[in-house]
């Protein structure tokens, strides 16, 4: 088999997969929550509500049936693109609270990411250049410290060194509560506030922005570092850098126009594992800054008890990152000739 063919076998075969990977997390999140102790009627209604209110409530969210009628009823609702209501937004549809608070998320998620990218790599590269000094050992710490730290608890570190004691970023939200946010059609503060040509809200966004980023992209960098550190040390020793070597060239461009390019194949691949780190760090993350994104709004969701948008942003967010490893897979395929199918 041609190599085109097997690769166009691979992305139908992982295309088709994508619906079996979806059905799998809607399964596991619907029972989880069932699993879980506590009842959504006395959450909403309180708990000396009467029992008869409650009764009555549990037959509106049809939490009165059988859980595998449940199941089916949720299937139904699925297929047909609805993820139901919320029942602690005044009715709010679940597609309507993803909306609305899905952008400060992303917002969140692209600077956390493109730190982690230029810090992981930066450091592994530094490190794998100088083999056995003072800069490979820091980097390997680095690397081991940044993977091992608890998020909450530097994020908590960092907002009372930085925000509370120095004063240097806000403590919380995206934007002050005093001043008009920027508006615009993405809903991201910072490209709003740039197509609008208002360069005060963009500054005062990439401000509040900073620190949950940083914290978010710093924390996630080890990976790319241990990644780009390993497969670039194994890349300086091959043959083509050898023979480069030996027509003269020097190191700082072996480093840069051919070992770097070939080590950081392996990052693009893990990039879709962390993608999925990425949002588990961001409901910590934005939890711990007060930051108003979908992640945030998760968290309040369970702690309500609020089955509708749990069920439907776990969804959501398990989409996302079953498409970004079909797509990290295929980009992969694609980029290194090494894969077979």
């Amino acid at each position: 088999m041609s190599r085109s063919k097997a690769l166009q076998y691979y992305i139908v075969s992982r295309l088709l997969l994508a619906p079996l990977q979806l059905l799998t997390i809607v399964t596991i999140v619907f029972l989880l929550l069932r699993a879980t102790p506590g009842d959504p009627a006395d959450a909403i209604l309180g708990g000396r509500a009467p029992e008869s209110a409650k009764e009555e409530l549990r037959k509106q969210l049809g939490l009165d049936l059988p859980i595998w009628l449940q199941y089916l009823n949720y299937l139904g609702q699925i297929l047909h693109f609805d993820l139901g209501t919320s029942l602690t937004s005044r009715g709010q549809a679940v597609w309507q609270v993803i909306g609305q608070y899905f952008p400060a998320t992303v917002e969140l998620a692209v600077c956390s990411m493109a730190v982690a990218l230029i810090v992981g790599i930066s450091v592994g590269t530094l490190s794998a250049s100088r083999p056995g000094t003072f800069l490979d050992v820091g980097g390997r710490l680095f690397g081991i410290i940044t993977y091992a730290l608890p998020m909450f608890w530097a994020g908590m570190l960092l907002q009372l060194v930085f925000s509370v004691q120095l004063g240097w970023f806000p403590n919380s939200n995206r934007f002050p509560p005093n001043l008009p946010p920027p508006t615009g059609f993405t809903g991201l503060y910072t490209i709003d506030s740039l197509l609008s040509g208002n360069f005060s809200q963009f500054f005062i966004s990439l401000h509040h922005l900073a620190l949950p980023s940083l914290t978010l992209g710093v924390l996630l960098s080890g990976v790319f570092e241990r990644i780009v550190r390993v497969n670039l040390k194994q890349t300086m020793k091959a043959d083509y850098v050898e023979a480069a070597r030996a027509r003269g060239i020097s190191e700082n461009k072996i480093l840069v126009s051919h070992a770097l390019k070939n080590a950081l194949i392996p990052v693009i691949t893990v990039l879709g594992l962390t993608f999925a780190s990425l949002l588990g760090g961001a409901i910590l993350t934005e939890v711990t800054f007060s930051w108003p994104g979908l992640a945030n709004r998760l968290y309040q969701a369970i702690s309500d008890r609020d089955y509708p948008t749990v069920q439907g942003v776990l969804v959501f967010f398990g989409a996302i990152v079953v498409g970004a490893s079909i797509l990290i897979d295929i980009l992969n395929a694609y980029i290194d000739p090494r894969i077979r199918y």
